[in-house]
């Protein structure tokens, strides 16, 4: 997964897993990232319906509210194919009993049939169309018959810049970090991010064509009427096993 890359000018191979494994500034300042993660944790924790449940954060970032969700089901696993990331995550999260840090290999080893809930979250426009459908067919193995495949913070076909920038300054004004977000647009012109997207671009669908793939890998989908997180110009859809 986040495999999909161009060769840098300095000559190593650079695609989205090594950028968000290195060191960057995605976040214009501490409290808009400890903002981020709790609204995110806080929507996880709405879609879980029982405290039986065992969910995976797939795709989860630094997830620093996790335990957040943790304490709404039975077992919370968290996974990203950043192996830096999943250092800290377990040097955050690795005394927590409820919560378990999953490299590749044993998320690969997982029990078939064993998750209720799914989540890939601000994921797939990282991923190619081939990449997203290993996405599908991995969730299909994992997921109970019951379970249900969330896959949020799509980026429609028709997003612009602007809808994204709004969507920013409003979470700022709404969280008091208004200013310090409109100077991080202004940075992010200049930022690796915006040049690596550039580059390699962002993955967007249209909602008949994301339930098309959906369909042609068992699932049943129906778009939400909201997203998780701040921006609700994204889309969000849930799935169940069974197209």
């Amino acid at each position: 997964m986040l495999g999909r890359g161009v060769e840098c000018s300095r000559g190593s191979w650079m695609n989205w897993r090594d950028f968000w494994n290195g060191t960057h500034a995605i976040y214009v300042n501490e409290r808009h990232g400890a903002l981020h993660y709790d609204r995110i944790a806080k929507d996880i924790a709405a879609l879980v319906q029982s405290d039986d449940d065992c969910v995976l954060d797939y795709g989860c970032g630094q997830a620093e509210s996790a335990d957040a969700v943790a304490r709404r089901c039975a077992m919370l696993y968290l996974y990203d194919a950043a192996p830096k990331v999943q250092d800290r995550l377990r040097l955050r999260f690795g005394r927590d009993e409820k919560i378990v840090v999953l490299s590749t290999a044993s998320l690969e080893a997982m029990s078939d049939h064993s998750l209720d809930l799914f989540v890939a979250n601000s994921l797939i426009q990282y991923l190619s169309h081939a990449e997203f459908e290993e996405l599908l067919d991995l969730a299909r193995r994992k997921l109970k018959p019951t379970g249900r495949l969330v896959v949020a913070d799509v980026i429609p076909a028709d997003a612009n810049a602007i809808d994204d920038a709004k969507a920013l300054l409003g979470f700022g004004w709404q969280g008091g970090f208004f200013f310090a977000a409109a100077l991080g647009l202004v940075s992010t012109f200049f930022s690796d991010y915006r040049k690596l997207r550039e580059t390699i671009g962002l993955t967007r669908y249209a909602p008949q064509d994301i339930e098309t793939l959906f369909a042609a890998h068992q699932f049943k989908a129906v778009r939400a009427p909201g997203n998780i997180g701040h921006n609700q110009a994204r889309m969000m859809f849930i799935a169940t096993p069974g197209a």
